[in-house]
């Protein structure tokens, strides 16, 4: 699974050709959870309480490249690196 960013300790990844709805992985440590693109909704799994809120503010602040990323991996096209949280 394509690594799309690292920060604070979190790792955010994509499947190529998953199903649908778009959506992304989040694992910190052993944990992980799955992120509606669209909605920023968790449809999945569950990290710490910090942790989720990092990852929905990174989500928020790249919601576009998030929705790039997702259409190419549905298309098995690299993906393209997403800039951490600084």
């Amino acid at each position: 699974m394509p690594e799309l960013s690292r920060f604070y300790g979190i790792v955010i990844k994509m499947y190529y050709n998953d199903h649908n709805p778009p959506h992304f992985h989040a694992e910190y440590g052993n944990d992980q959870m799955v992120v509606d693109v669209n909605t920023l909704g968790v449809i999945g799994g569950r990290i710490a309480p910090r942790a989720t809120g990092l990852v929905m503010e990174w989500a928020a602040q790249h919601q576009a490249e998030l929705r790039q990323a997702w259409q190419q991996a549905r298309n098995m096209q690299p993906l393209d690196r997403i800039d951490p949280l600084p």
